[in-house]
């Protein structure tokens, strides 16, 4: 099933000095699935010391030639939907792994490290959680359990955990979510504790989605993150998820506000990368949408503890944009033939100019 792994690309990186002036492309009657890779997004990204990954869900890693450009071309994955609530505990107390397992195993036999998705998220819950008014001792202990139970299963095999995911308003304000109602705001911080006595090594994450540019929502966030640690609480990182789109322009103050939050001590992960357009794609589009990528890879490269990038698939063949936003789509830097477009050279001339620079 399996293309040589990343593993066994280590001479790629004697030459990747040689490659980063003229990333060869082969050409486009093929699909990168069926070529081989001199050097990688990944690659590329470790020469600055950062990754550069995807997410996958378990159907794609029955798709092989998808299977096999998700290991070769990145460094890490993130399971999509199998590491969320309604996956791992469908009844109380029993928890369930096989999907979640399948992933790490597969990114064990690749190369690949993972990031974990998600602990603690408003939707997504299984109906015995939500059926019914919990008072809050008994979600409390609910919550603690299901923290406890996942990430001691998965400690020592996934690098990062996004802990507690949307948690946010765009106005600023608390979701008001079965956990915000019951527990109050404390039930964040009571989340990252619980996580970190779990497992002590893993990264702990806050993650939402349009928290790219300042504004009221990233606000909140940083003032969030700002008590948290006052109180002694244990964060490592900020995940900006930078579901874009072309029609509502790029967020300017992207590195601006990559560089707040580092401030503060965090590590910053772009966790869900794609940018979607109105549909039909157009060469017009494509250019617009490379010059986002790259943008928002310069981003990132531009702070030293923004430390990867995560792509949310890589390919239109397998996006969840088109079900859940009529009309729109091609969001990603591989087409649905696996056949990369321009904003995937945008992703590599930003990625090769961090590594130059970081060699010079």
């Amino acid at each position: 099933m399996r293309t040589p792994s990343r593993r066994t690309r280590t001479a790629a990186y004697a030459t990747a000095a040689a490659l980063l002036l003229g990333l060869a492309v082969a050409p486009a009657a093929r699909a990168d699935a069926e070529r081989p890779q001199a050097v990688t997004l990944d690659d590329l990204a470790r020469q600055s010391s950062r990754y550069f990954g995807s997410a996958v869900d378990n159907p794609e890693l029955d798709d092989t030639p998808y299977a096999n450009l998700l290991g070769t071309e990145f460094g890490s994955t993130t399971p999509g939907n199998s590491m969320k609530w309604d996956a791992t505990e469908p009844r109380r107390g029993v928890f369930n792994f096989t999907g979640g397992d399948e992933i790490v195993n597969y990114a064990q036999a690749n190369g690949l490290s993972v990031r974990g998705h998600t602990l603690l998220w408003h939707s997504q819950l299984p109906g015995w959680l939500t059926s019914r008014t919990w008072t809050a001792d008994e979600l409390r202990s609910i919550l603690k359990n299901h923290i406890t139970q996942v990430v001691t299963h998965y400690k020592g095999k996934v690098f990062a955990w996004d802990v507690a995911n949307e948690i946010m308003n765009e106005d600023g304000t608390y979701r008001q979510s079965i956990f915000y109602k019951t527990l109050g705001p404390g039930y964040v911080a009571d989340a990252l504790r619980w996580a970190r006595a779990a497992d002590p090594n893993v990264k702990l994450y806050l993650n939402d989605y349009n928290v790219e540019a300042t504004g009221a929502k990233s606000d909140a966030y940083y003032r969030l993150v700002k008590q948290l640690k006052a109180a002694g609480v244990p964060i490592d990182g900020f995940g900006m998820q930078a579901h874009l789109a072309l029609q509502y322009g790029f967020p300017n103050q992207m590195g601006q506000n990559i560089q707040r939050f580092a401030d503060l001590g965090l590590d910053v992960a772009l966790t869900e990368l794609d940018i979607r357009m109105p549909l039909p794609s157009d060469t017009a589009k494509l250019a617009r949408q490379a010059e986002f990528y790259g943008r928002v890879t310069d981003a990132c490269l531009a702070v030293r503890r923004c430390v990867g990038i995560t792509l949310w698939g890589y390919s239109d063949r397998h996006s969840w944009i088109p079900p859940v936003f009529p009309g729109e789509g091609a969001a990603l830097p591989w087409n649905g033939n696996l056949r990369r477009k321009p904003a995937y050279d945008a992703i590599a001339k930003s990625l090769a100019a961090a590594a130059r620079e970081t060699k010079g």
